[in-house]
């Protein structure tokens, strides 16, 4: 499980959520996020032999993973409470990463950090 970048639990949907009208984004507007967000990371690894996010090597991922201190705050903190290797901390930052792009922002913010680590729920459930 440590080598997989996002993994969550997902329950089963209320049938009175089935039977509602439909909230929320748009499967349009969705889609135009993550081709935007592939176009900054395609401009961002030009001359770097990769096309995405996923693909950082350790060195890559500290060269375009930068974080605040109190986002590193609380990824230590998350590290040590969940017992995550640093397999998953490598991981986070590349999750975090692609939040920050699917919202247009240049820099990983503290709750594109808190986003991803949610991601590792597995992790927590049933490693940890």
């Amino acid at each position: 499980m440590d080598r997989i970048d996002i993994h969550i639990d997902v329950p089963a949907v209320k049938i009175k959520e089935l039977t509602g009208e439909a909230q929320g984004e748009s499967s349009e507007a969705i889609r135009e996020r993550v081709v935007r967000a592939r176009r900054i990371q395609l401009e961002r690894f030009q001359g770097e032999k990769i096309y995405s996010n996923a693909q950082m090597s350790p060195r890559l991922i500290r060269k375009y993973c930068a974080i605040d201190q109190q986002s590193k705050s609380i990824l230590e903190n998350s590290i040590t409470r969940l017992g995550l290797s640093a397999r998953a901390y490598d991981r986070i930052l590349k999750v975090s990463r692609t939040l920050a792009d699917l919202e247009g922002k240049e820099r990983i913010e503290s709750q594109h950090v808190s986003e991803a680590i949610q991601y590792r729920t597995l992790d927590r459930n049933f490693w940890a």
